[in-house]
């Protein structure tokens, strides 16, 4: 078993640089996967999206070690255990994060990594179906779409931020990031659109691609330079060689656990676990960012929500109508408004994502309330926050040792609570009237910082937004690993592109942007001149100094 690449994890970077290195035909290309097939309804249906998530089939099914600010709770840590990655368990939201975001990748030490550098890899990874003219990609792999936003709840979200005197954006992933608007979804012709989809299946449709179920448990070194992968199928151990590179895209938990797995990393650790150290690079499994959000739900005097359609046989009504048509209520993830907004003045970026769902309903599949609701996802995207992902033993079947340190700062938590007086603002405008019931939570007596921290404390999820732990930066930052032509610093022939690369979170979901790095390092590995750098310039509100609206 031999190619030019090798690539780790066919999740969502590793099937864009499936599909970019093997585009030309020059180069063989073969993919690594442990996971599975990607078919049935849970996985296609978007509106099942509750169900991949919680099935030990398709998720590594990871947890966090008990988080010392959030009651000793473990949180929850899913990834993607199937062809795809987490891009054939996630939500489907598509957000590309902002100028801003992009500007401090290369302020950390990510030179090429601006804004005007990777716009052109969003447009050239795009088909965008509505988005705006100029902005967004018309004939890349991967659809990006509305949602039908026929519930009236759902613009009833929009009209409210626009009286509370919020921006509305008709694209936040266009030039105006800031606002209420409709969310974006990665469903094409009513499935959803993975990276399988959009780029892993296409590939696999030519000669020089292939696609090999293992695990991988190390990467091979001859001296400093990697040439294989050791790996594990049908109980045998075997060597995957590669003839130019070998290219790391397992996630946030796995590529750093892979990496200490095989001698690179802090050198401390590395040594008490028994492992012989190849490369010193303390910042493996360091930098571990993430976003978390809460629930905020409310009654709907109106039975207009998706409570009607929670039992089972009305359920099964709406997937025999995806079965055979792909169209009606299992077409679509059903986030389809949101807004991004600044959580005070003198900031100049979006910090606040909210995700509006017209249902009060829990990520399992659970109704909150045994009534007609409504509900948004809450988050503060740009926590200070820093986590850590560790080896619990050298084993490789052990899960790693995830520590996110959440709500470790104080800004976290005024943050927070800013969020929960948003909301109800939000809520409490005329647009909601005719709906707006009793809330259910954080619930109405919870008015205090302590009552609300109380919520939050035993409330607060991840938002599965894991990032950063194989951080990009220049070649002289003890903490990088790898530079910013994503190849691992100390060693040769090695490179990692994923979300662990992320020097900074983006604002919203991580889907869009790990595709991204999977479409931009496929150029540099191939030593291929980037695209052209984009002179487009994103609408930054003129108010941000005074106002948070």
């Amino acid at each position: 078993m031999q190619a030019d690449y090798v690539i780790v994890g066919s999740g969502s970077a590793g099937s864009a640089l499936a599909y970019r290195l093997s585009e030309d035909g020059k180069n063989s290309v073969l993919v690594l996967e442990y996971g599975g097939s990607d078919a049935g309804p849970f996985i296609q249906m978007p509106a099942a999206l509750a169900w991949p998530m919680s099935m030990k089939m398709y998720n590594w099914g990871y947890l966090s070690e008990p988080e010392p600010n959030l009651n000793n709770r473990r949180i929850t840590a899913p990834r993607g255990k199937v062809i795809g990655g987490s891009s054939s368990i996630n939500g489907m939201v598509y957000v590309r994060g902002s100028y801003e975001d992009y500007a401090r990748w290369e302020e950390l030490g990510a030179n090429g990594w601006s804004y005007a550098d990777v716009l052109p890899y969003f447009k050239r990874m795009e088909t965008s179906h509505g988005g705006q003219d100029g902005w967004r990609g018309t004939d890349g792999p991967l659809h990006v779409q509305r949602g039908p936003a026929k519930n009236p709840l759902v613009r009833a979200f929009v009209e409210a931020g626009k009286q509370a005197g919020f921006e509305t954006t008709e694209d936040y992933n266009g030039e105006k990031q800031e606002g209420f608007g409709l969310m974006e979804q990665t469903v094409y012709q009513g499935r959803r659109w993975s990276a399988a989809s959009a780029y892993l299946k296409p590939a696999l449709k030519r000669d020089n691609v292939n696609l090999y179920r293992c695990l991988a448990r190390r990467i091979v070194f001859e001296g400093k330079r990697a040439v294989g992968v050791e790996v594990e199928r049908n109980g045998k151990i075997e060597i995957v060689r590669a003839n130019k590179e070998v290219v790391v895209s397992a996630s946030s938990f796995n590529s750093p656990k892979l990496l200490m797995l095989s001698g690179i990393g802090p050198a401390q650790h590395l040594q008490e676990m028994g492992i012989e150290v190849i490369a010193d690079r303390p910042g493996v499994g360091a930098n571990l960012q993430d976003h978390m959000e809460y629930y905020f739900q409310q009654v709907s005097t109106k039975p207009v929500s998706l409570y009607s359609w929670l039992p089972w046989f009305w359920q099964g009504v709406a997937g025999a109508q995806w079965l055979l048509t792909k169209s009606g209520l299992g077409s679509s993830n059903q986030f389809e408004s949101c807004a991004f907004v600044r959580s005070a003045p003198g900031v100049r970026q979006p910090d606040i994502q909210f995700h509006f769902l017209p249902v009060a309903i829990s990520y399992d599949g659970k109704a909150a309330a045994k009534s007609h609701g409504f509900q948004v996802h809450v988050g503060f995207n740009h926590s200070k926050s820093r986590g850590s992902v560790t080896l619990r033993s050298p084993d490789v079947k052990d899960d790693p040792v995830i520590r996110f340190n959440y709500m470790s700062t104080d800004e976290d938590w005024v943050k927070f609570r800013h969020t929960v007086r948003l909301t109800r603002e939000i809520f409490a405008q005329k647009a909601f009237d005719e709906f707006r019931g009793p809330e259910i939570q954080p619930g109405e007596n919870r008015q205090s910082d302590a009552e609300i921290d109380e919520f939050l404390r035993e409330h607060l999820e991840s938002a599965y937004h894991p990032c950063g732990t194989c951080k990009m930066g220049a070649k002289d930052d003890p903490m990088a690993v790898v530079d910013p032509d994503t190849k691992v610093i100390g060693v040769e022939g090695l490179r990692v592109a994923d979300s662990s690369i992320f020097p900074h979170i983006t604002y919203g979901n991580l889907n869009g942007p790990s595709i991204m790095t999977g479409e931009k390092a496929a150029d540099h590995i191939l030593g291929k001149d980037r695209l052209p750098r984009s002179n487009h310039e994103p609408w930054i509100n003129p108010r941000w100094e005074v106002s948070d609206r």
